[in-house]
């Protein structure tokens, strides 16, 4: 790619490369450049009014945060408060259930997450859940 490049950037080269061409293929080639040279245009001129819009819009806000009375560190802690904000405590749920496990040992079941075994073997052998509740 590297060698095209110089290729079609050197007068000399370029003139070497297209010797054997017909006044048609050139032509042809010529046209398909002036088509990719259009685009490029058109694509550059859709970024600078992009980047001009991104601007202003910039522009507006500082204007915006200057009428208002904000200042520059107060809607910077505002912003920061919002990202630090993001992981929340887990709440603890209070216990519900009270039961005794096969080694004898007295717990508790808040009723979230997998049923404990020693409550899954009451349940299936005819207890109800409201046997557990504290």
């Amino acid at each position: 790619m590297n060698e095209l490049i110089k290729a079609l950037s050197n007068l000399r080269k370029l003139r070497t490369l297209v010797k054997d061409l017909s006044l048609e293929q050139l032509e042809a080639i010529s046209a398909k450049f002036t088509s990719v040279i259009i685009e490029k245009k058109e694509e550059s001129l859709i970024l600078k009014k992009q980047e001009e819009q991104r601007l202003q819009k910039i522009t507006s806000f500082k204007e915006y945060l200057n009428n208002s009375g904000l200042s520059k560190e107060e809607l910077a802690s505002i912003l920061l408060e919002d990202h630090t904000a993001k992981s929340k405590k887990r709440v603890v749920r209070p216990a519900k259930y009270h039961f005794t496990d096969e080694n004898g040992k007295s717990k508790t079941w808040t009723g979230q997450g997998r049923t404990p075994k020693a409550i899954q073997t009451a349940l299936n052998n005819g207890k109800s859940l409201s046997d557990f509740e504290i």
